[in-house]
């Protein structure tokens, strides 16, 4: 609308603005631009990113959302191109309340890896965009988790009750683990949270009184005796810290979780994010997928598809019947 605005940067061999800054409302102008561009020469990435945030600081609206979002396979060959450069260079223009999204493009040569850690440390976000659906739901439906920023370094902290959880595996966030001092020091970079936007944890738990095999290491000398496990009903504390979009110290919130009576039914979400789960087990073939199999991943997952209006679980389910199909191809 009136209210916005867009430039529009390129970065083949050289950095150029396509479309300098443009009010909302002025589609001709702004889908003019759009009609003129073509592809071509190196990625000169750095200088694009440069020129970008130089556009963002040019037509910064206080209070408002300002972002850069970066269109890229990650290949970047000219110019300021390693990884660390790139990361230090993008560290220092979210300071000025920018932030950055990425969005992958392409087959081969793609960066996925890097591109995540740029948006990580733009307190932006990352998406891999490889059909109009896909781009329609981080663009449009999905919009405001995208671009409007209402938490900044969120950061997860899980305490299981050792009197009735013996074992714990979290699944997955590889990349996202932080140590367990990095929790209240607000100088860590964490990830951000968008409007509308949520977030899922899975832990593989064994209940006390379940024979599992452990790693065992000797006693130690010079630690102080264990507490006593507490008797209550609580299974685990949850502990959230998390910024204001431009604040510098983090809040803190708590809560406890109550395990949930026996037989209890899982719901829906929670089914279909464990068929996800497993699904992603399945195609790593990770030595903890167990007993897991394509036919009770699509299972799960058909149980859960629920209200599906935008059809994203009934896709999934597509894509793992597709997996078990190829699965059997030797």
């Amino acid at each position: 609308t009136e209210n916005d605005r867009i430039a529009i940067v390129t970065y083949a061999g050289s950095s150029g603005v396509a479309l300098p800054g443009t009010f909302g409302h002025d589609k001709a102008t702004i889908l003019s631009a759009i009609d003129r561009l073509s592809s071509g020469g190196s990625t000169n990435g750095g200088a694009g990113i440069d020129l970008a945030y130089r556009e963002a600081a040019a037509g910064f609206v206080e209070d408002g959302v300002n972002r850069v979002i970066l269109a890229t396979d990650g290949d970047f060959n000219v110019g300021l191109s390693s990884e660390g450069d790139l990361v230090r260079l993008i560290e220092e223009k979210r300071e000025s309340g920018i932030f950055l999204s990425v969005l992958g493009f392409g087959r081969g040569n793609l960066q996925d890896s890097k591109m995540e850690k740029l948006a990580d440390h733009g307190n932006g976000n990352y998406a891999y965009i490889d059909t109009v659906r896909e781009a329609r739901k981080v663009l449009v439906t999905e919009a405001g988790a995208t671009l409007v920023t209402i938490a900044k370094d969120v950061k997860i902290q899980v305490e299981f009750n050792p009197a009735r959880v013996k074992a714990y595996r979290l699944i997955g966030y590889e990349n996202r683990a932080l140590r367990a001092e990095d929790f209240a020091n607000d100088g860590k970079d964490a990830g951000e949270i968008g409007a509308g936007h949520t977030v899922t944890a899975l832990y593989e738990v064994v209940p006390v009184g379940v024979e599992i095999d452990l790693p065992s290491i000797d006693p130690l000398k010079y630690q102080p005796a264990p507490q006593t496990a507490s008797s209550s009903p609580e299974l685990l504390t949850v502990k959230l810290r998390h910024k204001a979009p431009d604040g510098d110290t983090s809040r803190l919130r708590s809560v406890a979780v109550v395990a949930p009576e026996p037989g209890a039914e899982a719901s829906p979400n929670l089914r279909f994010a464990s068929a996800v789960a497993s699904f992603g087990m399945l195609l790593r073939e990770s030595e903890h997928r167990g007993s897991a199999s394509w036919n009770q991943v699509i299972d799960l997952a058909r149980s859960a598809v629920g209200d599906d209006p935008d059809g994203h679980r009934t896709e999934f389910l597509v894509l793992a019947r597709n997996a078990e199909q190829l699965s059997t191809i030797q």
